[in-house]
């Protein structure tokens, strides 16, 4: 029997999925409260399911794709939401960097009716996601992993399983701040050797061929900075969200982290010049408008 995939959210990277999903032969359906969205699906190979209640109801595995953690709650324990309508067996992929504590608590209380929760935040963007190149890290008992791998091959190119419930999301949240510093220490970095004469071109190759090299270096500036693009696709607003998962987290462990401090306190004052709905790489902006600014 085919196993029926279901996608609530649509956007950027739920669309993407579901796309990949439904490119590769899986009978796809999904769910979005934008009209806009749906249409965009449809054309795209996916089933279009105005009624989420039905989504949940005739899926065997459910693909969730959501802003926030308190989304995700919403969608599994809320009223009308999977923990009324999802039948026993029923897998349940949580993609959202949403918070190990709230993917703890899903899981343990849809374990109770029979419904598997994994957590497994992505990255790659809508680029990855469109193309079933993203990567995952994944929070999941090792039987309902075995059981959702097929689609989460496909879906994906790389996998990690990191531990159980909510250890996806440990590893993500550590990834995102990783990935906050590293842009702006690149565009420091970077500055500081322009201003020194040296192009920053030339530059980006030496830090690649070095020990200075990251996914800022490899990825991010040459595909969004450099060529003043800054159209990745994911925005100031989930970067800065996900920058407070990372104090949260840090905080409610009792860790003195000087460094991430210090870069979750730049994101939050970035507010103020960088809207939420601008690319997470103009953060860079704020280093060296004149180097990094549009149209300069």
């Amino acid at each position: 029997m085919t196993m029926k995939v279901g996608v609530i959210g649509l956007g950027n990277m739920g669309g993407g999925m579901a796309a990949t999903l439904a490119g590769k032969g899986f009978d796809v359906s999904g769910f979005d409260l934008s009209d806009a969205a749906l249409a965009q699906a449809e054309k795209n190979g996916v089933k279009p399911v105005n009624n989420r209640n039905l989504l949940i109801s005739h899926s065997d595995l459910l693909i969730l794709s959501l802003p926030k953690a308190e989304h995700v709650e919403a969608v599994c324990l809320g009223k009308e939401g999977i923990i009324e309508w999802g039948r026993a067996g029923l897998i349940v992929v949580d993609t959202t960097t949403s918070t190990p504590e709230a993917s703890r608590k899903v899981a343990a209380v849809l374990a109770e009716v029979g419904v598997a929760f994994i957590d497994a935040p992505v990255s790659g963007g809508p680029k990855g996601a469109a193309s079933g190149t993203m990567s995952m890290v994944i929070g999941a008992e090792e039987a309902d992993l075995a059981r959702a791998l097929p689609v989460l091959e496909a879906m994906s190119g790389t996998r990690v399983h990191v531990g159980k419930w909510g250890a996806g999301n440990v590893a993500k949240i550590a990834n995102n701040m990783l990935a906050a510093c590293h842009l702006i220490s690149t565009a420091e970095a970077m500055s500081m050797a322009a201003k020194a004469g040296v192009d920053p071109e030339k530059l980006l190759q030496g830090l690649n061929a070095g020990s200075g090299r990251s996914g800022a270096t490899q990825v991010m500036f040459p595909t969004w900075v450099l060529n003043k693009a800054y159209d990745s696709g994911f925005t100031m607003g989930l970067m800065r969200k996900d920058v407070g998962l990372a104090s949260d987290l840090a905080a409610n462990l009792g860790l003195d982290l000087p460094l991430s401090q210090v870069v979750a306190q730049l994101w939050q004052a970035s507010s103020q010049s960088l809207p939420d709905n601008e690319d997470f790489c103009a953060i860079v902006q704020r280093t060296d408008a004149r180097l990094y600014g549009r149209g300069e």
